[in-house]
């Protein structure tokens, strides 16, 4: 059984970040806002959530989940190094659409999918998703969907294609234009190489290249 609260409301919107805090913890699904578009999220260190997640959505290990974080700081316990180029594109885009793949730290107990030892971070910009994130830590989020279909841009939307799989739907409104994160690829930086855009998004490629000029992106 499923519970939708109302974040417009102060009262609801504890008591729905109070349940979805619960339920994440229980190895439940949640729904949330972001400033992208609605996500489905599970406790990232929890292999069985995250393989309950890949299953909602209809998605194979071999598209891994990102991961979302509620302090740009968090990065550095996830990551095998923080390079100076991330650092300086945190500084410029986070919180925001900017998604950033790095070396994942061989450290921690997870299993996000077949990540070939990386981990995909944001840190999103909505009230709502920073809030349950404070509470929750890392959480691995998907978009609110299943494969092939539209992501959700509200909650109801999000409960019609997801149902009763998920615990807890945190309402915050429309999400606004379906618009995903940019993703930005830093791990060449290790070997002496240049970052290059996985899909442009949000942020657009001039506004990378106005932080790190050598940003590699396919042509339009």
């Amino acid at each position: 059984m499923s519970s939708r609260f109302d974040c417009a409301d102060p009262e609801d919107r504890a008591r729905g970040l109070d349940a979805a805090t619960a339920a994440l913890s229980r190895g439940q699904l949640v729904v949330t806002p972001t400033d992208t578009v609605y996500g489905l999220a599970a406790d990232a260190f929890s292999p069985a959530a995250v393989r309950a997640l890949l299953a909602l959505k209809g998605r194979g290990r071999d598209t891994p989940v990102p991961v979302l974080v509620g302090a740009w700081q968090t990065l550095d316990g996830l990551v095998v190094s923080v390079p100076d180029a991330a650092r300086e594109l945190v500084e410029a885009f986070w919180p925001g659409a900017l998604t950033l793949v790095l070396h994942a730290a061989p450290s921690l107990a997870w299993d996000l999918g077949d990540t070939r030892g990386t981990v995909a971070v944001r840190m999103p910009l909505h009230p709502v998703a920073l809030e349950l994130l404070e509470r929750t830590g890392p959480l691995a989020v998907s978009s609110a969907n299943r494969t092939g279909e539209a992501p959700a841009t509200d909650a109801a939307s999000a409960e019609a294609a997801l149902g009763p799989s998920v615990a807890v739907y945190l309402d915050g409104g429309p999400s606004g234009e379906p618009v995903p994160s940019t993703v930005l690829d830093l791990t060449a930086l290790r070997t002496g190489g240049v970052p290059r855009v996985l899909r442009e998004g949000a942020v657009r490629v001039d506004e990378l290249r106005g932080v790190l000029p050598d940003v590699d992106a396919p042509a339009p």
